[in-house]
């Protein structure tokens, strides 16, 4: 259970969240919704800790990851993974090693930095390159990949983590619909098959109300809205994103697989 208790991030006088409260089951998908600089990035940060929280405490199965530090704090960031809108691979870098990074949290440091990866860590890095039919790629440069590709080798690296809670801020921001499809669907099979929670910035109503089961909504730092999608009304959606409303909500939808999609069946992009 994921409890977030009064979260509040301040940059000087400017609270980018501000008093957040909500709780979070495990094996929910939960997309957290907003208008551009609702605080959306820097709650999902917060959780990882990527940002230090100014007041509230962040709580995981009751152990208060705000006060976290060293080498709990180091594992507390490999059991709740990012996946960022730029990807984050190290372009010069081949696929496999990029996914193998995932792994660093578990080794130890002379390990680490000489790369020297365990025979049993290669081996879970393929199976998660196999599970997104990415495989082929794992001796290619990250940096001659497509975006779609790029991000699908994120979440695999994401998922060899082997974490409680992935935490994807905005993975989809610079994909085009079809890579857009492809990675939503990663991700909701991550959540479905391995039962590992995620939350979600979406920017698109259509792609939160396709593919997650809850709703976080957010303005001016605050949570103003927490529901299920079929409770998020057209009229509330327009008084959450105000003038961005009809760019979120016009678009085309892009909607899930019938089901789950399967393993190992994702197109290649």
């Amino acid at each position: 259970m994921l409890v977030v208790d009064g979260l509040t991030c301040r940059f000087g006088a400017k609270a980018a969240v501000d008093d957040a409260s909500f709780e979070v089951s495990p094996g929910g998908f939960v997309g957290v919704i907003g208008r551009s600089g609702a605080g959306k990035s820097t709650l999902l940060r917060s959780i990882n800790r990527l940002v230090t929280p100014t007041e509230g405490r962040i709580l995981f199965d009751g152990v208060d990851v705000t006060a976290l530090r060293g080498k709990d704090l180091r594992q507390w960031r490999a059991r709740s993974a990012m996946i960022f809108q730029q990807f984050n691979l190290v372009g010069r870098l081949d696929v496999l090693t990029n996914v193998l990074m995932g792994r660093l949290a578990t080794m130890p440091a002379w390990r680490s930095l000489s790369q020297i990866w365990p025979e049993q860590d290669k081996a879970l890095a393929m199976s998660a390159l196999e599970q997104f039919d990415i495989a082929s790629l794992a001796a290619q440069r990250a940096d001659q990949l497509s975006g779609g590709q790029q991000q699908r080798v994120a979440i695999a690296r994401a998922l060899v983590q082997q974490p409680d809670i992935i935490l994807a801020d905005e993975p989809i921001a610079s994909l085009d619909p079809r890579n857009t499809k492809v990675v939503m669907d990663a991700l909701l099979r991550i959540n479905k098959h391995f039962g590992i929670t995620v939350l979600c910035n979406l920017h698109s109503l259509d792609l939160a109300r396709s593919y997650c089961d809850r709703l976080i909504g957010m303005s001016a730092g605050r949570v103003v809205f927490d529901g299920a999608p079929s409770m998020l009304t057209d009229q509330v959606a327009r008084e959450l994103y105000d003038l961005e409303a009809n760019e979120v909500m016009g678009g085309m939808p892009v909607p899930a697989s019938a089901g789950v999609p399967a393993l190992g069946t994702a197109a290649a992009a």
